[in-house]
């Protein structure tokens, strides 16, 4: 049984009230001061906070031109959120269609990711070896694996997000052998 004398009572939160154009720009800046972001992600952010609180503002609200006009005072930069994101995937050993799943929910478009893209394709290679090194797959395997680990290593490998050439050639690798890379 409960112990009423212990259990306050709180009263409902209060409602916030409606966003206008002032407000709704305050919190963009404070959102993009806490979070490197994208437009797509600020306006999905945004539209929320619509839904959450609703629109007092004259008109309509200006969601997509608030996103543009903080990109073009460079508050927020599709282009460096893709290759940073590009960067901290390959160092934890995903691949370049990892990256594509990442980028593609991020709401970067193809003209910002082409740098990211290349980025990932160049360090394709590293990022197989140090997801291959986490997992103890191939070279760094303990022992020669059987068909079934062979199996389960690939389709760990392939779900994150590496070439199949490179796959192949270090499923294959005997332990404590590295493969050299491919050409």
């Amino acid at each position: 049984m409960a112990q009423k004398w212990r259990v306050a009572r709180r009263s409902p939160p209060k409602p916030r009230p409606p966003l206008d154009g002032e407000t709704l720009e305050q919190l963009a800046i404070a959102y993009l001061g806490r979070y490197a972001t994208t437009r797509a992600r600020l306006r999905r952010y945004l539209a929320r906070k619509l839904r959450e609180r609703g629109w007092a503002g004259e008109g309509e609200p200006q969601v997509a031109q608030l996103a543009e006009k903080c990109a073009e005072l460079g508050y927020v930069d599709d282009r460096a959120f893709a290759v940073a994101r590009a960067a901290s995937l390959s160092r934890r050993g995903y691949g370049a269609r990892r990256l594509d799943q990442a980028l593609f929910e991020a709401g970067i478009e193809d003209g910002d990711a082409s740098d990211a893209r290349e980025q990932a394709a160049e360090a394709g290679w590293d990022a197989a070896l140090t997801f291959a090194r986490k997992r103890r797959i191939g070279p760094f395997a303990d022992r020669p694996m059987d068909e079934a680990a062979r199996r389960k290593a690939f389709a760990a490998m392939m779900r994150a997000g590496h070439a199949y050439g490179h796959i192949a050639r270090l499923i294959a690798a005997e332990p404590g052998i590295v493969p050299e890379p491919p050409d």
